[in-house]
């Protein structure tokens, strides 16, 4: 039996293209309600096991629809249904929120910023979280802090940047490498903005 597997929601119901998608799927396509849409791929399973390539093809294939010009409401690795009913139930008692979570990040992309410091380096973190909230928070729409997962990071966050902002951010990150030498920036995306929305969408059935 064929499944539906759920990269994010837009709005629009004519997205479509070929690609490496999750699960060896080459087909991308929208299942839709009121002009709400789901991007999916057929899959064999509710339960897709998390590999590292699925997972890169998962963002890859959001990658694209941004780079398409939509706005995309990102859902995370494994959202798959039974059926195109099951889906469009789905949306159609999540449209309130997934409207709202389209207004937030419509025009916007997600960056993240990881700041490394040495391993002999003592550092002052509350200075270099200043400097960089002098130089990144005028710029960016919201940022979040994420874990930082060793001892080492100095800073872990992400920012929702308008794309038409991006080459400012670039700016700004490049001045902030040449203010703190000691340190190594590692600066990613553009990503979905999957830290920015928070689009509970319930059962997979």
């Amino acid at each position: 039996m064929t499944h539906r597997y759920v990269y994010g929601v837009v709005d629009s119901d004519d997205v479509e293209f070929e690609t490496d998608a999750v699960a060896g799927a080459t087909q991308i396509y929208t299942i839709a309600h009121r002009r709400l849409g789901a991007v999916v791929s057929d899959i064999d399973t509710t339960d897709p096991e998390e590999t590292d390539e699925d997972a890169q093809r998962h963002d890859d294939v959001l990658r694209e629809i941004m780079d398409d010009g939509h706005t995309v409401v990102p859902m995370q690795f494994g959202m798959a249904f039974e059926s195109d009913r099951a889906l469009k139930n789905v949306l159609r008692g999540a449209r309130p929120a997934f409207r709202r979570a389209m207004n937030d990040v419509e025009g916007r992309i997600e960056l993240g910023v990881k700041i490394v410091r040495d391993e002999d380096d003592d550092v002052d973190r509350g200075t270099i979280e200043e400097s960089v909230a002098d130089e990144l928070e005028p710029i960016a729409a919201q940022s979040v802090a994420n874990d930082l997962f060793s001892d080492r990071l100095v800073l872990n966050r992400s920012y929702l940047v308008e794309r038409d902002d991006r080459e400012v951010f670039d700016a700004a990150i490049a001045r902030l490498e040449d203010e703190h030498e000691d340190l190594t920036f590692r600066y990613t995306g553009p990503f979905a903005p999957y830290s920015f929305v928070d689009v509970k969408i319930g059962a997979q059935r």
